[in-house]
């Protein structure tokens, strides 16, 4: 089991346990902007969804795993995405779940973690996010963790009330040999 230990946080693989923080998660329309959802999910489908989280991430090509500390086993997810083995690269995306612990600096150490466990364990070259031009709290993270913006995908999602733009940012592993 994948477990990668921070300083105050945890992040951890997906188990049977944590369908019920997934329903409530992927069925809460406001981060459906963000995450592309256009309609609920079912206990089932995620149910069978937790069943194959065990799958390697070559296979599968995404990697979602759980944030937790000492006293909440799962606040928030966060992924790798269109994992590229061959251009070493991944999309990367953060949720923090509950708002009691949004602003308290967790988001960056799981940031942390994944960045340094996606460079020296997974060899990436390359992480990046696309962020809406609106999510400055996201913004300012990924800045902090050192991502820097290199474009912006001009009227990019559409939402109900028309078009935003997506910032694309880019971190580079500076540590490779």
């Amino acid at each position: 089991m994948l477990n990668i230990k921070g300083e105050h946080i945890y992040l951890r693989a997906l188990e049977p346990t944590d369908l019920d923080f997934l329903y409530k998660l992927e069925n809460d329309t406001s981060v459906w902007e963000v995450s592309g959802t256009l309609k609920p999910y079912s206990k089932k489908v995620l149910q069978s969804y937790l069943d194959n989280a065990h799958r390697d991430i070559y296979d599968v090509k995404q990697l979602r795993l759980c944030i937790g500390d000492q006293n909440d086993p799962c606040i928030g997810l966060i992924d790798l995405f269109d994992f590229d083995p061959k251009n070493r690269r991944a999309g990367i995306g953060i949720v923090i779940a509950e708002p009691s612990y949004r602003n308290r600096g967790v988001g960056a150490e799981a940031l942390s973690l994944l960045c340094d466990y996606a460079f020296s364990v997974l060899d990436m070259h390359q992480l990046y996010a696309n962020i809406l031009e609106d999510n400055l709290a996201s913004i300012h993270l990924f800045k902090k963790l050192g991502f820097k913006e290199i474009g912006i995908k001009k009227e990019w999602i559409r939402t109900h009330k028309g078009f935003k733009n997506e910032i694309m940012f880019q971190k580079i592993n500076t540590n490779e040999s």
